[in-house]
C-alpha cells in the first residue's frame, strides 16, 4: 500500500482554486476559512459559527391548536386540498421564515513577490493528517511558501508566510465582505485591525500582524509587511451570541496568540486535531497508481470510469477532517453548510434542516471514534427543548416538546417556510433525540444517559398526546407528510399532507424503544413520574404501525400504498427503518430486506440519488443490505457526480451532508454493529481486496481493528470498554485471546458470543 499519505491523506492541485468551491477548508468547530490559493491575490473567506441573521422571535401560530381537529377530520376523509388550504392559513409560521446563516468577511492579501517573473511550480494541498492547507510557488529564483491553520486551542486562523530566502516576505492585507454591511474596519493599534457588524448577531474580527527580519504595521485599515525574513497574520472573531464582550475577546484572542511563535501555534494546532484524527484509519489496497495525479484530474478520471479505491478512503479521512474541524465541544452543530458558506443568503439559509440533513451529518460521528465532535449537536437539542415545550402547549396543547422540518441558531421549533411537502412535520426533534441514545450505544456512557434521559423522555411524551387512532386501532401522526413527496390520491389528486407516513412511525419506533431501553437501564434511579412515562411509552410502541410492503414489491412510503408523483425522489423516507434505524436487516426480517432492496431498486431507476446527499444514503441502504457491488458502484456516482475538486458534496450546490453521509458509508460497508452483533466486511466493495481498519467503533462500547485480503478477515484486534458480551457474526470458525486466555466462545445460527473483561484487548483469529 504504498503512497499512502499522498494518495489518501492529501488533497493537492497545481493551480489555485477558480471559485469558491475550489478552495480548500480550514475549520477550528467555531471558526472556517476557505483558501483560494492565489500567488499574490489571494482570498480566504471566513466564517464563525454564531453569525447569524438576528434573534429570536416568537413564530408559533396561536391558529393552529383550534384547527387541528378539522384538519385531522378533512385527511381522515380523504379531503386532501381543503385540508392543506386549511394547514396553509393555520399551521405555518407567523414569520415564514427562521434565522439564517451569515458570513464573517472576506480576508484578501495582496503579496509582493519581488518582480515580474512569471509563477512557476505552483501547488496547492490540504493535509488532512495535520490539518494544514498550504500554498507555494516559485517565482524568479525564490520559492514562497503560505501554510495555514484553524487551531482549536488557540482559537485563531493563523497565515505563515515564507520563502528561502531573507528579506523576501512583503504583502499588504485587509477585509471587507458581507457586501459592505459592517460598522468599523479601522486600525485597533499599530499591528492589529478591527472589523465590527452590528447587523444581525453582532460580532468583532481583529487581525493583527507580526514578522521577523523587516517591518510590519498598520495603513489606515490594512495590515502591511515589508522585506521580511517570516510573518504571520492571526485571525480571531467573537460574537455577542457567545460574550457581551465580544470585541474584547476578539482582540485578546488574536493578540495572546501572536506572542506565540508560528512554531509553536503549529506544534498546539497538530498535536491537538491528530488526538481525534489519528484514532481511526482505513487502508485500501489500490487498483492503479495515482500518486502522480492531482485530486481534481482523480476525480475527472473517476468520471470517466476509472477505479480509484485510495480516492474512497481519502472521502472517508475528509469526512473525518470535516467533522473535527467543524464541530468541536463548545461550538454550534455543523449546519448544511458545515461552517463553511460564502453567502449573506445561503442556499435554504444555512439551516439546520433536521428532516434528514443535519442527522446525517453526525452519522459517522460515533463510528470514527469522534465522540466529542458529536456533543454540539447535543447541546443544541437542549436549546430547542424549551421552546420545543412552547410550540407543543400553543400549538397542539401537548405535553413534552416538539421540532418541525428546521431549526436555527436559537433552537427555533416553529414551522419552516411556506411549503407543505416540508413545513408540517413535526418529528424533528424526535428524529435528533435518536442520537442522543446512539452516543450510549457507541460509549455506554450511562452517566450522559442519565443526564439525558428527560430530554428522550420529552420529545417521545408528546406522541402520547399528539398520536391518534387509525381505523385499524393503530397510532399514527396526523397531520404529518413524508418529508417532501407528494402523492397521488385515490381521487387523483396530488397530496402531501397525510397520516401515518411509514418515516414517522420508524422514528417514533426508534426513540420510544431508546426511552424504554434507558428506562431500563437507569432503573431505580428515575422518579416514579418517570418510569411511569417510559411506561405508556412502551405500551405505545406496542401500537406503532409496522413496515408493510406495497404493490411494487417496495416498502409503502405511506398508510395507504399511494403512487408517488415523483417516483425518483431524492428522499426515500420508508427506508428509514433500514437506516439510520435497524429494524430491517437481512438476517432478521429477509422479506422486508427484499422489498428494501426493491424499494431502493424503484427509485433508482426513476432517476434517484441525483443529490450528493442522497446518493450518500443510498450507499448507507446497500452496505445494510450487504451488496458490497452496489456499494462500489454508488460510491463512484458519489465521486463522479456528486464532487466538487475540494472534494465538498455538491447537492447542488455544496451542501456538506454528503461528505458526512458518503463517510458513514464507506464505514458500513466494513463494519457493522447492529442488534448487538458485530459483522466484518458486510458489505465489502469487490475492488476492496486488501486492507486495514483501525480504531473503528461497534455499538456496545467496543473498539474494533482488522485486516482483510481476498475479502476475507485475516486477523483482528477488539477492545472492549465496558466488558459486555462480544457478538461476532461470522461464516468461519472465530477464537479469541483476551488477556492470554482463551474466550469461550458459544456459536448459534453464524453468531459467536463470549463474556469480556473491560479494557480487556481481545485478539481475533478466523480459521
Amino acid at each position: 500500500m504504498s503512497n499512502k499519505n499522498i494518495n489518501t491523506s492529501l488533497l493537492y492541485y497545481t493551480r489555485p482554486a477558480a471559485d469558491w468551491n475550489e478552495a480548500l477548508p480550514v475549520g477550528n468547530g467555531r471558526m472556517g476559512g476557505m483558501i483560494f490559493g492565489s500567488p499574490c491575490e489571494e482570498l480566504i473567506q471566513l466564517n464563525e459559527d454564531s453569525l447569524w441573521s438576528g434573534g429570536f422571535r416568537d413564530r408559533n401560530n396561536p391558529k393552529a391548536y383550534e384547527n387541528l381537529e378539522k384538519i385531522r377530520t378533512l385527511i381522515n376523509e380523504e379531503k386532501t386540498t381543503e385540508a392543506e388550504e386549511l394547514c396553509a392559513e393555520a399551521f405555518y409560521g407567523t414569520n415564514e421564515n427562521q434565522r439564517h446563516y451569515q458570513p464573517l468577511g472576506d480576508l484578501h492579501i495582496l503579496q509582493k513577490t519581488g518582480g515580474k517573473d512569471a509563477v512557476t511550480d505552483y501547488l496547492r494541498s490540504l493535509d488532512l493528517e495535520n490539518a494544514v492547507c498550504e500554498t507555494s510557488f516559485k517565482c524568479g529564483e525564490t520559492v514562497f511558501s503560505r501554510r495555514v491553520i484553524a487551531s482549536c486551542p488557540d482559537e485563531i486562523i493563523a497565515v505563515h508566510f515564507t520563502a528561502d530566502k531573507k528579506g523576501c516576505i512583503s504583502f499588504s492585507a485587509f477585509i471587507d465582505g458581507r457586501d459592505d454591511n459592517y460598522d468599523k474596519n479601522e486600525a485597533y493599534d499599530d499591528k492589529t485591525i478591527l472589523f465590527t457588524v452590528s447587523d444581525g448577531i453582532p460580532y468583532a474580527c481583529a487581525i493583527t500582524v507580526k514578522c521577523s527580519g523587516g517591518n510590519c504595521g498598520v495603513y489606515a485599515n490594512r495590515l502591511v509587511c515589508e522585506n521580511a525574513d517570516e510573518a504571520m497574520l492571526i485571525i480571531a472573531a467573537y460574537s455577542s451570541w457567545r460574550s457581551g464582550d465580544y470585541v474584547k475577546k476578539a482582540i485578546y484572542q488574536a493578540k495572546t496568540a501572536a506572542r506565540k511563535s508560528a512554531e509553536k501555534l503549529f506544534e498546539r494546532h497538530i498535536k491537538d486535531y491528530k488526538a481525534l484524527y489519528d484514532r481511526c484509519s482505513l487502508e485500501i489496497e489500490p487498483v492503479s497508481d495515482v500518486s502522480s495525479m492531482t485530486t481534481d484530474k482523480r476525480l475527472a478520471a473517476v468520471k470517466d470510469g476509472a477505479a480509484d479505491n485510495e480516492l474512497a478512503v481519502m472521502y472517508f479521512n475528509f469526512s473525518r477532517y470535516l467533522m473535527i474541524a467543524g464541530s468541536r465541544e463548545g461550538t454550534l452543530p455543523l449546519n448544511l453548510q458545515g461552517i463553511w458558506n460564502k453567502d449573506m443568503w445561503p442556499a435554504w439559509g444555512g439551516k439546520y434542516t433536521v428532516n434528514i440533513n443535519t442527522e446525517m451529518n453526525y452519522w459517522g460521528a460515533e463510528m470514527q471514534d469522534l465522540p466529542e465532535c458529536h456533543t454540539p449537536l447535543f447541546d443544541h437539542i437542549e436549546r430547542m427543548r424549551e421552546n420545543g415545550r412552547i410550540t407543543a402547549r400553543k400549538m397542539y396543547h401537548c405535553r413534552g416538546a416538539v421540532c418541525h422540518h428546521n431549526t436555527d441558531i436559537w433552537g427555533d421549533t416553529a414551522p419552516q417556510d411556506k411549503w407543505l411537502p416540508g413545513t408540517l412535520w413535526c418529528m424533528g426533534l424526535a428524529w435528533l433525540c435518536t442520537h442522543i441514545w446512539e452516543h450510549y450505544l457507541f460509549t455506554q456512557d450511562r452517566d450522559f444517559l442519565s443526564e439525558k434521559f428527560d430530554t428522550m423522555l420529552e420529545a417521545a411524551e408528546f406522541f402520547l398526546d399528539f398520536l391518534t387512532e387509525d381505523e385499524k386501532g393503530r397510532l399514527v401522526t396526523n397531520p404529518s407528510v413524508s418529508p417532501e413527496n407528494t402523492y397521488y390520491a385515490k381521487n387523483g389528486r396530488t397530496g402531501t399532507l397525510c397520516k401515518g407516513p411509514s418515516m414517522d412511525s420508524g422514528i417514533l419506533r426508534h426513540l420510544f424503544g431508546a426511552v424504554t431501553g434507558a428506562a431500563d437501564i437507569l432503573g431505580d434511579e428515575l422518579s416514579p413520574e418517570e418510569r411511569s412515562t417510559a411506561a405508556q411509552i412502551g405500551e405505545a410502541a406496542k401500537r406503532l404501525p409496522r413496515p408493510e410492503i406495497g404493490k411494487y414489491g417496495q416498502i409503502m412510503e405511506w398508510a395507504e400504498d399511494y403512487d408517488e408523483a415523483e417516483p425518483g425522489h431524492r428522499h426515500i423516507s420508508q427506508l428509514y427503518y433500514l437506516h439510520p434505524y435497524y429494524a430491517i436487516t437481512p438476517h432478521k426480517t429477509p422479506e422486508l430486506a427484499a422489498a428494501a432492496r426493491a424499494t431502493i431498486e424503484r427509485r433508482l431507476a426513476h432517476g434517484g440519488g441525483h443529490t450528493g446527499w442522497s446518493r450518500a444514503w443510498i450507499i448507507n441502504m446497500w452496505a445494510r443490505l450487504g451488496d458490497g457491488e452496489k456499494v462500489e458502484e454508488n460510491i463512484a456516482a458519489l465521486l463522479a457526480h456528486s464532487t466538487s475538486i475540494n472534494m465538498f458534496d455538491m447537492h447542488p450546490p455544496f451542501q456538506i451532508d454528503g461528505n458526512f453521509g458518503g463517510g458513514a458509508g464507506i464505514g458500513e460497508a466494513l463494519l457493522r454493529s447492529v442488534d448487538g452483533v458485530i459483522a466484518f466486511l458486510p458489505a465489502l466493495p469487490p475492488s476492496w481486496r486488501k486492507g486495514r481498519v483501525a480504531g473503528m467503533k461497534a455499538r456496545g462500547g467496543f473498539k474494533v481493528s482488522f485486516d482483510w485480503e481476498e475479502g476475507h478477515v485475516r486477523s483482528g484486534e477488539i477492545i472492549s470498554l465496558a466488558g459486555n458480551t462480544l457478538r461476532i457474526r461470522s461464516d468461519v470458525k472465530v477464537t479469541a485471546l483476551q488477556n492470554g486466555q482463551e474466550l469461550p466462545f458459544t456459536c448459534e445460527n453464524g453468531v459467536y458470543s463470549a463474556d469480556t473483561l473491560k479494557g480487556g484487548r481481545i485478539i481475533l483469529s478466523f480459521a
